[in-house]
């Protein structure tokens, strides 16, 4: 008997499984919050040099700002540069006494701001940008989005802990040491007196919340039947699009970054009181031979299922000997998913897959410029644009299956931003269109790729994997702003990066095993006796010949 039979009798979807998504839907409202945070958090306003005796009213541009701000090619005001001497213009008196004296030349020399910044805050009050001393602007600008990628650095680092960890102490031990962590390194963030200070607290908060994604996918999939992975699957991906939507709302209300950050950290507080009721995962704690506690989980499954399952019917012998089977397994390490050609074949594959998913959703996900809305109006379209594409998702994977589904959505992506390239920047509409085409393909890739991963692995590798692959995915994810600076080199470059790393990620989805009604597998070898891909069937052939 395997852990699905025992699945089966206490009920694989009821009552007991719908309450374990709604305690685990608050990490998955808090991601998106956090991880599309740098959207308002380090949003750059319109700026421009500060110069003594400068008028009250930033956007009121007189003879006086003509005689300070020199203008770009495209006729705006210079952001970064001032004249050396102030240009009064010929016709005043003041210009006449320069020309006089020979100080007007035909290009006046320019100096970068000396004396800081003058930021508009009519979007804004205050950003990271904006701070006092920190003024991440102009020469600076690289440490802005730099804290974007220290996040994510974080959370690469992040993925590896809690996914080794949470095979070694459980995923609701460690689902603490998350909220925990979230709750004191975010509220140390926003008292953050310097731009280090910020940087170092954002990078372990980003390391703190890659536990909310490495273990909440697996502990709600673990308590699951076969049939209703899918379902649950979509409907857990759906809190992130209202999370994404939430922090619209939360954004245009709190304008201020350091009360911002406050209130999308605090609610992890009624989160640490949550874990009292969300179960442990009794499959994980049956390869740790826990028998008894996996049995007590087991029984209160039944129960809130309806299910009429009594300790004889479902027998702690029976659960002990599903026990002895996980533990002749032994403990998983990293080099697991190495050494076996099936394992091996799909790791590589899922973490090519994982770093286009990851780079090209945040590439489109942090550029909201250039749409013809402003930032809340556009990061609400994003956001509600997720949704039909998630129902797109739960239909695609249950008829075309999970592979076709992860290769499409990344297909989509790639076309997406591509055709962008070819959109004139005069047709801010089509552009519009095509940048939230690009987002929902992008989201759907990224809920496809959560059930399709987890259900590649085995049980006892599940959160290894997951964790590696989520490594890989957080890597593709911290470049994804620095490649925004790409455009400093050429215009389009970032699309072209985000659009070709995603097609490339769309062919090697289709070098993965389907998993569409499939039991999940519990060990390595459960895996391994599975039929290989063609091309290693290829290989392996004519070694069979020469055994034979």
């Amino acid at each position: 008997m395997g852990f699905e039979e025992l699945l089966e009798q206490v009920g694989g979807f009821g009552p007991f499984q719908l309450r374990n998504v709604a305690l685990l839907a608050l990490p998955r409202v808090l991601l998106p919050l956090h991880f599309l945070l740098p959207i308002f958090l380090a949003a750059v306003p319109a700026h421009r040099c500060a110069l003594p005796g400068a008028p009250a009213n930033f956007s009121h541009q007189d003879v006086w700002s003509e005689a300070y701000i020199p203008r770009e090619p495209d006729g705006t005001l210079s952001s970064c540069l001032r004249f050396a001497y102030p240009q009064a213009l010929p016709n005043t008196t003041l210009g006449e006494e320069r020309q006089s004296r020979g100080e007007l030349e035909d290009e006046p020399a320019t100096v970068p701001c000396s004396q800081g910044w003058e930021y508009d805050h009519s979007e804004f009050s205050s950003t990271i940008a904006t701070e006092s001393q920190w003024d991440l602007v102009c020469e600076q600008k690289g440490l802005n989005r730099a804290a974007s990628t220290f996040f994510f650095a974080g959370v690469l680092v992040g993925a590896v802990a809690f996914g080794y960890l949470s095979d070694r102490f459980g995923r609701r031990r460690l689902l603490l040491v998350a909220y925990v962590s979230t709750l004191v390194l975010g509220l140390a963030s926003a008292a953050s007196v310097s731009y280090v200070m910020f940087a170092i607290t954002r990078t372990l908060t980003g390391s703190a919340l890659a536990g909310f994604t490495i273990i909440v996918m697996p502990l709600e999939l673990e308590w699951l039947d076969v049939e209703h992975r899918t379902v649950a699957g979509v409907l857990s991906s759906t809190f992130w699009t209202g999370g994404v939507m939430l922090l619209a709302l939360v954004g245009y209300l709190i304008r201020d970054w350091r009360w911002l950050l406050l209130a999308v950290t605090l609610p992890c507080a009624p989160g640490i009181l949550s874990l009292w009721w969300v179960p442990e995962s009794a499959r994980w704690l049956l390869t740790q031979g826990r028998v008894k506690e996996a049995h007590r989980y087991l029984l209160h499954c039944a129960r809130l299922n309806g299910r009429p399952v009594c300790e004889d019917s479902l027998s702690q012998e029976a659960v002990s000997k599903v026990a002895a089977e996980e533990r002749a397994v032994r403990r998983p390490s990293y080099l697991d998913l190495f050494r076996t050609p099936r394992l091996r074949h799909i790791s590589l594959c899922c973490v090519v897959v994982w770093f286009g998913v990851n780079f090209s959703y945040y590439g489109l996900s942090l550029d909201v410029s250039g749409l013809g809305l402003n930032v809340y109006q556009t990061q609400l379209l994003f956001g509600a644009v997720e949704l039909p594409f998630k129902l797109l998702v739960y239909l695609s994977v249950r008829h075309a299956g999970r592979r076709l589904t992860q290769a499409g959505t990344l297909l989509g992506t790639a076309l997406a931003l591509g055709t962008r390239l070819l959109v004139s920047s005069d047709m801010k509409s089509w552009s519009t269109v095509l940048a939230v085409m690009g987002k929902g393909f992008s989201e759907a890739a990224f809920t496809t790729a959560y059930l399709f991963t987890s259900e590649l692995y085995p049980t006892v590798l599940r959160q290894t994997g997951m964790g590696l692959t989520a490594l890989v995915g957080r890597l593709g994810g911290s470049l994804a702003p620095l490649a925004a600076l790409l455009d400093g080199v050429w215009l389009s470059l970032p699309k072209l990066a985000y659009g070709g790393i995603a097609l490339l990620a769309a062919g090697t989805a289709l070098l993965l095993p389907e998993t569409r009604q499939a039991q999940l597998p519990e060990t390595i070898q459960d895996v391994e006796r599975k039929s290989v891909p063609t091309s290693l069937q290829e290989e392996e052939m004519p070694m069979k010949q020469v055994q034979n």
